[in-house]
C-alpha cells in the first residue's frame, strides 16, 4: 500500500484515540513505513529519523514507538539478540504474523499465514482460555545459509 495512504491511515487512527500525529512522531512513522520488511531496534529507528529531523531525540523515538505498540499499529518483538524491534502490523491483521529467524545470519523472513488457527482452538477448549493473539518465531537455518554450507 502507498506510504501516503497509509500515513493518512495512522493519522486517524492516532485522532481516533486522542493522539495528534506530531512532525517527530511523523518522521518515526515514515521510517517505519520506508523500511517495511525490515524488523528495526529503536535505536535504528532513531538512526533513519534523525537524517530527517535534527531536532529528535532517542526519548521521543521511544515514547512514540510505546505508543504505537499501545495503539496496535506496531507489534514490539524481541528475536535472540536481545533488542526489541518494531514491525507495523498489517492492516486488518487479527493476529500478530509469524517469523523465520535464521541463527546463521541473522535473517528474519515474515511469515502472513495465520499457521495457528487449529492450536487456538485446542488451547480455547481443552484450557477454557480465550486467546487474543498469538507470537511464533521459527529458529533455523535460512535457504541461503544452507547452500553456502553445501560448498
Amino acid at each position: 500500500m502507498e506510504i501516503q495512504v497509509m500515513l493518512t491511515k495512522i493519522r486517524k487512527q492516532l485522532h481516533d484515540s486522542g493522539y495528534k500525529l506530531t512532525p517527530q512522531r511523523e518522521a518515526t512513522v515514515l521510517v517505519l513505513l520506508e523500511n517495511e520488511k525490515e524488523h528495526l531496534s529503536a535505536e535504528e529507528v532513531y538512526m533513519f529519523v534523525k537524517q530527517k529531523n535534527r531536532d529528535i531525540g532517542l526519548a521521543t523515538v521511544y515514547r512514540t514507538l510505546e505508543m504505537l505498540t499501545d495503539l496496535k499499529i506496531v507489534d514490539k518483538i524481541s528475536f535472540n539478540d536481545g533488542l526489541s524491534r518494531y514491525d507495523l502490523r498489517k492492516e486488518g491483521a487479527k493476529h500478530f504474523h509469524h517469523h523465520l529467524l535464521c541463527l546463521e545470519c541473522g535473517a528474519i523472513e515474515e511469515v502472513e499465514e495465520d499457521l495457528l488457527g487449529e492450536v487456538e482452538n485446542t488451547v480455547e477448549l481443552k484450557y477454557h482460555f480465550l486467546v487474543k493473539d498469538h507470537r511464533l518465531t521459527f529458529h533455523g537455518i535460512c535457504e541461503k545459509c544452507q547452500k553456502k554450507g553445501k560448498r
